[in-house]
């Protein structure tokens, strides 16, 4: 049922995504547009950026059985600018990516003591996560007057 190739593939495909929002889009932004308050979900752009990547990190971490999984969540006021929420962001991709990357089949369909999910179905849930957020963020771009894409899995596997 489970293929490394197929998980990898839909983590590369989410951090591809959220890394062409930020060249396509959260870049053309001012500072202040990136922190106006949005009165849905997380609030501002910042906001959700820097929630995705404290869930990341905290999945990432649960999923390897770090007791302190959900302990120093950074807080989206500590990132008051683009670039200190994306270099924040970049950092908590990079580990979940290279993390996916050691897992095989077996150590997918580990269940890590104190989550609810196997270790697949905790990376299908963050990719799952982040597909709707990034929705919320590309909305959110598109009324700061800021260019947005389309973002459907189709496009990104057939290079369009």
């Amino acid at each position: 049922m489970l293929s490394v190739e197929i998980i990898q593939a839909m983590v590369t495909y989410h951090y591809a995504l959220f890394r062409r929002v930020w060249d396509t889009s959260i870049m053309t932004l001012t500072d202040e547009q990136f922190i106006t308050e949005i009165p849905y979900s997380h609030g501002s752009v910042r906001n959700h950026m820097v929630h995705l990547a404290a869930v990341d990190r905290g999945w990432m971490l649960g999923m390897q059985e770090d007791p302190n999984a959900r302990a120093n969540r950074p807080q989206p006021a500590d990132f008051p600018t683009r670039a200190s929420a994306h270099a924040l962001w970049e950092n908590s991709a990079q580990q979940f990516s290279d993390y996916v990357a050691t897992l095989d089949e077996d150590a997918l369909r580990y269940h890590p003591q104190d989550l609810p999910l196997t270790r697949w179905q905790t990376i299908l849930h963050v990719v799952n996560h982040g597909t709707d957020h990034r929705a919320q963020v590309l909305r959110a771009l598109h009324d700061l007057g800021a260019p947005t894409f389309e973002q459907d899995m189709f496009f990104y596997f057939t290079g369009r």
